[in-house]
């Protein structure tokens, strides 16, 4: 929520609630000593401890396989363990070790598992903790034998603290989903807004499953067991307990969401809000004093300079790496498409870019010949919303093609976009002409940026998403891009491809 305004005046404040109702379990003595703060205090304890262990360990094995590769490299052969318990080397995992927990922990790798940053993260701060020891070396007048060694060690010690945290985040996922532990939550909001809510919450992976107790809305929402009116929030708390409560900001004025947040807090109950677009770009905004109101200035998310830069630089090694390393999967899929069925190997679907400029994205063909000219035909089964054209059985696919959305192997050739600089690795998706034109103008500042391979919603649902929740998605990459994020983003990429969530 960005910039809710002060409780207002006491003549505007509804009816106190019901009797029993408003008591404000934070004022009680007793409550920070109640099973709820305190499971939730043993759980933090214990998942922030074994999140040390495994960054030490992982640091620790990335230094040691940064020794052997210098050991094979130098041909010394001397890969042993001892090779990290030695003079010198011993004493820097000494010092880094403690360095590298406390960069971690200032950057928010230690937080919530919903509210902890990715793999792009883990690379910057294990670069602030390069150059840390490095400096410190230099200051002690440490001779560094090997140049190579650190930056090796950095890399190395990304992916094996990457891979450990991976593993327990899955390990632990899933030891609570099969004791059956699951967030009761209450949704607050009206109508189809709490339809599309929901839809994305359980679209979403990576996190507790959701136990949906009810709504509290005006008036009755398919699907749904209402629970009661906004009125009546603290009557349905008080008897249904949940674990959080979602509401759907874009509702309610600043009055009644001030007053549900309150109510809900009272009871302990933890509130998240769910915003609207609007919402998503002020809470970017920067404020601007001195102007005789609260102003806050809203720059184009265009990146330009350095940034723009950077991303290119990324954009152009990577792909050629994925070209060169992948050629052999090419030549396969083609061969494969070309016995399969009749037509070309490739397919030039015309999108919209970067400036709303059309180019020909490139793809590996999944469907039968002429499948654009039978698409008008299909327009009364679209199952998508908004300006998406998407049928889970679409019967132009052919079998082999089905095969290749499933896991995204028809997007590899958009490399080439890539290299063409007509498309990003990580971006807004670009949209068929069709969808294009059904945009509404709001939604057009996602073309001020080139559009990617993958993006937030491509590890966020990818089909399962509705038209608004995509819009949504992108202003937040916009309005919080880094290098670090687009790094996160492709390395999230990989499993949400393997687990075909939202794929068809």
């Amino acid at each position: 929520m960005s910039g809710k305004v002060a409780p207002p005046a006491e003549t505007s404040r509804p009816a106190p609630a019901p009797s029993g109702t408003g008591r404000d379990v934070r004022a009680s003595r007793l409550y920070v000593l109640s099973r709820g703060p305190i499971v939730d205090v043993v759980r933090r304890v214990l998942s922030v401890a074994t999140l040390v262990a495994l960054d030490i360990a992982g640091l620790a094995l990335g230094i040691y396989l940064a020794l052997v590769v210098r050991e094979l490299v130098t041909g010394n052969g001397d890969v042993l363990w001892s090779l990290l318990w030695r003079e010198g080397p011993a004493e820097w995992l000494k010092f880094a070790a403690p360095i590298t927990v406390l960069v971690f922990a200032q950057a928010g790798l230690y937080r919530q598992r919903e509210l902890r940053p990715g793999a792009g993260r883990i690379l910057a701060c294990l670069i602030v903790v390069a150059l840390m020891v490095l400096a410190f070396g230099i200051g002690t007048g440490y001779d560094f034998s090997t140049s190579g060694l650190i930056p090796t060690s950095v890399v190395l010690s990304a992916i094996t603290i990457g891979l450990l945290r991976a593993a327990y985040e899955s390990a632990s996922l899933e030891v609570m989903r099969a004791a059956g532990i699951r967030r009761r939550v209450v949704l607050v909001g009206a109508g189809e807004s709490l339809v599309r809510l929901r839809a994305s919450l359980e679209s979403a992976r990576g996190r507790l499953s959701y136990e949906f107790v009810g709504v509290v809305a005006p008036d009755a929402v398919p699907g749904f067991r209402l629970l009661g009116g906004h009125a009546e929030l603290p009557v349905v708390l008080d008897r249904v307990r949940p674990d959080e409560v979602i509401l759907t900001e874009a509702d309610f004025d600043e009055h009644t969401v001030f007053e549900v947040v309150e109510q809900a807090h009272k009871q302990g109950v933890k509130v998240r809000l769910a915003p609207d677009t609007t919402e998503l770009l002020v809470q970017r905004g920067e404020y601007v004093p001195g102007q005789g109101a609260p102003l806050f200035e809203l720059r184009p998310p265009v990146l330009t300079g350095w940034d723009w830069a950077l991303k290119r630089g990324f954009d152009l090694v990577v792909s050629v790496l994925l070209i060169v390393i992948g050629m052999p999967l090419w030549l396969l899929i083609a061969l494969a498409i070309k016995i399969g069925s009749r037509g070309p190997i490739f397919f030039v679907d015309r999108r919209i870019g970067v400036g709303e400029r059309e180019f020909g994205m490139l793809k590996f063909r999944t469907m039968v010949a002429g499948a654009a000219e039978l698409q008008p035909k299909l327009e009364d089964v679209n199952e998508a919303e908004g300006a998406l054209f998407k049928i889970r059985d679409d019967p132009r696919v052919t079998r082999l093609g089905r095969f290749l959305r499933r896991f995204s192997l028809d997007e590899i050739p958009q490399v080439v976009n890539v290299v063409k600089g007509e498309m990003s690795l990580v971006g807004p998706r670009p949209l068929p002409l069709r969808d294009h034109r059904l945009l509404q103008d709001r939604h057009r500042a996602r073309y001020r940026v080139l559009p990617g391979m993958t993006g937030l919603w491509q590890i966020s649902g990818r089909s399962g998403l509705s038209f608004d929740d995509l819009v949504r998605l992108d202003f937040t990459y916009l309005e919080n891009w880094s290098i670090w994020l687009d790094i996160s983003i492709i390395a999230k990429t990989i499993p949400a491809v393997i687990a075909r969530r939202g794929a068809y």
